[in-house]
């Protein structure tokens, strides 16, 4: 059997090994994916450990995407781009890394919830890892314009300067955002895991897609997008699937078919 797993900490909580099972069965391959929790100071030698044993290819979730990126090999551009990998392949010793969050969000936004990026006008709450690692794919599908806002306006800044080559990016602070409608608002910040909720001017949400990169349960951002009349509400469920998917390609050369690993994940939910 093929050997694949998931690398972080904490992860007991993490749905992966479900999703990729899954996904073998519906192409027919033979695999195993565990979970490993790693010690936050010893990533490199967990990850060497499990190739020992005869691992060909991994994810990497919280708090280790930039140890991963900075332990491969090569990596793909996605991944150069976002400085962080989620996804590592092993062949012939070689480490090779994708980052595939934001083709996963993107495939759920344009495939799962039917919205056309081209041309929209996208804001981002959160200028942190999880940013960084969707920015490139959003902004390859051809948006008006990508707004960023952080509570520290500088990080911001920083991170659309360093964008701005891919397409149009601004940063600003959490403050500076205006009570003007946008078509996509997308929550990529920590704050829905404490229960909490970023500052933002109610008006933002009015007929757009609010999307939060959490999931899980409703979170207090989704409560603020319902209230605040927002079309279309969603957590970041589909973009776990997605992401999955991509890794699970990216590995086998097999595309699995999410929609119905969604809908088990969400029945179980319910």
């Amino acid at each position: 059997m093929s050997k694949y797993a998931v690398i972080g900490n904490p992860i007991d909580h993490s749905l992966s090994p479900m999703i990729h099972a899954q996904f073998a069965k519906q192409v027919g391959l033979s695999i195993t994916y565990e979970k490993i929790l790693s010690p936050i100071n010893e990533f490199s030698s967990s990850v060497e450990r499990f190739i020992k044993s005869g691992g060909l290819g991994f994810n990497i979730t919280v708090p280790f995407k930039i140890n991963a990126y900075e332990l491969t090999d090569d990596c793909t551009t996605t991944a150069k781009a976002a400085g962080a990998v989620n996804t590592i392949k092993v062949e012939n010793n070689i480490l090779m890394g994708e980052n595939t969050d934001g083709i996963g969000l993107v495939n759920d936004l344009c495939n799962n919830l039917h919205q056309s990026l081209k041309d929209k006008e996208i804001l981002i709450i959160g200028a942190g890892g999880a940013t960084q690692g969707i920015l490139k794919p959003l902004l390859d599908c051809g948006p008006a314009k990508i707004l960023l806002a952080n509570r520290t306006k500088d990080k911001s800044i920083k991170l659309a300067h360093k964008f701005a080559k891919y397409g149009k990016v601004c940063g600003f602070g959490l403050n500076q955002i205006k009570a003007k409608p946008v078509d996509i608002v997308i929550n990529a910040t920590s704050a829905s895991i404490a229960g909490k909720m970023p500052g933002l001017s109610n008006g933002v949400a009015e007929g757009a897609i609010c999307y939060d990169l959490m999931y899980g349960s409703v979170t207090p951002f989704m409560k603020w997008a319902y209230k605040n009349s927002a079309l279309k509400v969603s957590d970041g469920l589909g973009m776990l699937v997605e992401k999955a998917a991509s890794s699970f390609a990216f590995w086998h050369r097999k595309t699995p078919q999410t929609h119905p690993v969604i809908n088990l994940l969400r029945e179980k939910d319910d």
